[in-house]
This record gives C-alpha cells, sequence and structure tokens, in this order.
C-alpha cells in the first residue's frame, strides 16, 4: 500500500496545540474514496502525524488514485476543520478553504517518496 507526506509550516513552541487539535481530529465520514463521477478510486486506510520543533508531517496510507484521495480528504468536515484551526499556527499560509485550494496546495506539500517497504507487499522476513 502507498504512503504519502504532506508537510506544513508551522511555528515552533505550539506543539501543545497542534497535539491537541490533530488529537481531537475526526475521522473522515467514509475511507472510501470515489472520483468525482463517483467510481470507487481508492481507499484511506490509516493517517499518522509527526512534529518536531517548526514542521509537521501528516502521514498518508492509501490505495488507489492520490488526487482523488486529495480530493476526497477536501470535502471531509474533519479535516476541514482541523485546517482552519492550524492557520494560526501556520508560517506559511495554506489555501484549504475550497477543494481546488486544498488539492494545490497538498500538491505543494507533498513529500517526494525515496522508499516504501512493507511486508505486506511480499517483502521477505527474517529467519
Amino acid at each position: 500500500m502507498p504512503f504519502a507526506a504532506i508537510t506544513y509550516d508551522i511555528k515552533p513552541g505550539c506543539e501543545a496545540e497542534l497535539a491537541e487539535i490533530f488529537g481531537s481530529f475526526k475521522r473522515v465520514r467514509s475511507a472510501q474514496v470515489r472520483d468525482e463521477a463517483g467510481e470507487a478510486a481508492g481507499t484511506i486506510l490509516a493517517t499518522a502525524v509527526f512534529l518536531r520543533d517548526d514542521t509537521l508531517v501528516r502521514v498518508i496510507e492509501y490505495t488507489g488514485d492520490l488526487d482523488a484521495v486529495a480530493r476526497h480528504m477536501a470535502s471531509q468536515p474533519g479535516v476541514r476543520e482541523v485546517e482552519a484551526k492550524l492557520k494560526p499556527y501556520l508560517t506559511r499560509p495554506r489555501d484549504t478553504d475550497t477543494v481546488e485550494g486544498f488539492v494545490a496546495t497538498f500538491r505543494r506539500s507533498l513529500l517526494r517518496t525515496v522508499a516504501q517497504i512493507s511486508v505486506r507487499d511480499g517483502a521477505p522476513t527474517p529467519a
């Protein structure tokens, strides 16, 4: 299963506030991702958020089309709420108020995947 990681440039020293924002995150209504035509386009399997100093990273494990995943996330009330709550803590504004702005910001914030290794993908396990 692929992973995507997006970054947020944040003000240092507000780790407790950010932990509280993500600690009360409302899960997406459905993990099933649909494209603009309503066809199945993927699944959001898991998310995790990491924080150090002035960098916050959201990691998403998913199946299917990443653009469809971003569009799906943009329309979810919990994601929109988190994005709104994050605004005071950002050092670089993020245009996430619309689906188009969210998707464009998602793409700009996406980290390059260097390696993904999982036993679920048939990787060998030690004897």
